[in-house]
């Protein structure tokens, strides 16, 4: 099936979030450590949490990618 412009440009759109929480998760992940090892473990569990939230926001929205491929969501150009 084809994609109009509207769902390429959607699709894209939402790849390229779920990519830069993918990306910010794991510069999370490398301050977290930062923070456990200069001793501030509440700091470093709530930086943690923070990146498992942004985990299953990254993968709902390459969900909706994939909806978008599959046509199930669509959009149309607004008038």
């Amino acid at each position: 099936m084809w994609l109009n412009e509207e769902e390429q440009q959607l699709r894209r759109d939402l790849q390229g979030i779920a990519s830069d929480l993918r990306w910010s998760a794991v510069e999370l992940l490398r301050i977290a450590e930062q923070l456990r090892l200069a001793g501030n473990d509440v700091d470093a569990e709530a930086t943690i949490r923070l990146c498992e939230l942004f985990h299953g926001d990254e993968e709902r929205l390459a969900g909706y990618a994939e909806e978008v491929k599959a046509k199930s969501i669509s959009r149309t150009k607004a008038h």
